[in-house]
């Protein structure tokens, strides 16, 4: 299986963490940003459900620049196989 080696950056790390902290986000956006931050150091890499996630965010004219900013990184640290 390919392995995608992305890390999410400083800035959209700091843009993730709004919505963790605002307890009026959305919960898309929640699950966004939490996504982003996992991926901050290490090995993870996006999973499959939350690269549909992303990809409906992307999709849609429902949300704010900021969440799909978040949904573009997750989504672009996603396995490269799938």
């Amino acid at each position: 299986m390919s392995k995608n080696t992305k890390q999410t950056s400083s800035r959209i790390a700091t843009l993730a963490a709004e919505p963790l902290q605002n307890e009026r986000a959305s919960q898309t956006a929640k699950s966004l940003a939490a996504s982003a931050l996992a991926q901050r150091n290490g090995s993870k890499q996006t999973g499959a459900e939350m690269e549909d996630l992303a990809a409906k965010v992307l999709a849609s004219k429902h949300y704010a620049d900021e969440t799909k900013e978040l949904a573009a990184s997750v989504l672009s640290q996603s396995n490269k196989a799938r």
